[in-house]
């Protein structure tokens, strides 16, 4: 089959993602990708610049599949001469409906709003959702929250609030994990220096959605403890003057081996000698900085909630999954002081997370859009 993937924001894990997949099929996938930058205006303008390029080319695919920076709908009407009665299966790796705002109005993705979320933007991915044949959410927590958060949405206009597109999205989706390349770390494996304090893994986006301030309250504590460990904090940062990092730069300078953006040989040396790994997001609609610090040996500490508990088998649950900030705090310090039986959790989570990688992902990916286009094709032969 071949398949049309757009991308219209592409770049981070949205190009991880969709590289990955276009090696990993078993189908023949064409690539429509613009850049990953001014997010708002890819998301307006992107199906406009995407379907003129469609129209250009002379490939014609059997099936589209776009992601949720796309208005799949305004795409399909510009190029309806070539689209019609294609199918099209949408992937949200995100939305902007659940995406949380800021505590401080004068930054994240709507400080132009003084902190009001932009509903035209959460109005796009309905629009998507309701052209689309076959919705895919990244985790059973994204698909729920966007669902629970639609008719409560839809009651805000005055008037038709189509409350039944709720029910229509809900028939027409399903969830698919995000595919990841995991076996590009195999190479880097190396056991950790069994002379050195223990590392700590912080490998996430340095936003106010991953609560970096919670983070540091943790590894402040644990200091305190007068518990020895090394610190490598990793991710990008989109913002001028992150305040929290600042501080803990000064605070834990003793304990840091690495601080900010870590290229990818680097990062991959990390991620194989950390011990622990741990989170205290407020949002994740996914997690896959986690997965590749689990899949190479450091025991993820993760709240009970979100798509965390989706990630971790739930024989493990016990192991990994934390619920107030004091509990991660004491699981920080026994993981740091008895590296042996961290490591025997660890090994049974590494084992776990092979299930994300794309050898056994892009199967399901390849049966799930045959699935599309064989429903479509039903309908209009019916």
């Amino acid at each position: 089959m071949k398949i049309a993937l757009l991308s219209p924001y592409h770049g981070g894990s949205h190009q991880a993602w969709a590289d990955g997949y276009v090696r990993s099929s078993g189908h023949e996938i064409r690539l429509l990708a613009l850049p990953a930058r001014f997010w708002k205006w890819r998301m307006h303008g992107g199906a406009v610049t995407l379907a003129r390029e469609f129209l250009d080319a002379a490939w014609q695919p059997d099936l589209l599949l776009a992601t949720d920076m796309l208005d799949l709908a305004t795409f399909l009407a510009l190029t309806r001469s070539r689209t019609a009665g294609l199918p099209a299966a949408l992937y949200c790796h995100e939305n902007q409906l659940t995406y949380p705002l800021p505590g401080d109005p004068a930054s994240g993705p709507w400080r132009h709003q003084r902190g009001q979320r932009d509903q035209h933007y959460a109005w796009i991915n309905l629009t998507s959702a309701l052209a689309a044949d076959l919705v895919f959410f990244n985790s059973h927590f994204h698909r729920d929250s966007f669902l629970d958060a639609l008719p409560r949405f839809l009651k805000h206009f005055p008037e038709h609030n189509e409350l039944e597109a709720v029910d229509q999205i809900a028939a027409r989706s399903s969830v698919l994990p995000v595919g990841i390349d995991l076996r590009r770390l195999d190479a880097a494996h190396r056991e950790p220096p069994p002379d050195e304090p223990p590392l700590v893994l912080w490998n996430q986006r340095w936003e106010y959605d991953k609560n970096p301030a919670g983070a540091f309250a943790a590894l402040y504590a644990v200091q305190d403890a007068g518990i020895p460990f090394r610190l490598a904090v990793c991710g990008q940062n989109f913002r001028r003057q992150p305040a929290e990092f600042a501080e803990a730069r000064e605070r834990l300078r003793d304990r840091l081996v690495h601080f900010g953006y870590a290229k990818e040989a680097r990062y991959q040396a990390l991620l194989w000698e950390a011990v622990v790994t741990f989170s205290t997001a407020w949002h994740e609609f996914f997690g896959i900085s986690v997965v590749e610090a689990a899949y190479c040996g450091a025991l993820p500490l993760l709240p009970r909630r979100l798509s965390y508990p989706e990630l971790v088998p739930p024989a493990l649950h016990n192991a990994c999954l934390y619920n107030e900030p004091d509990e991660l705090v004491a699981r920080l310090q026994t993981a740091l002081t008895n590296p042996e039986a961290t490591r025997a959790s660890a090994t049974q989570v590494a084992q776990a997370m092979t299930r994300f990688d794309w050898s056994r992902l892009a199967p399901a990916y390849d049966g799930a859009l045959t699935a599309v286009a064989e429903l479509v094709r039903g309908r209009v032969d019916a």
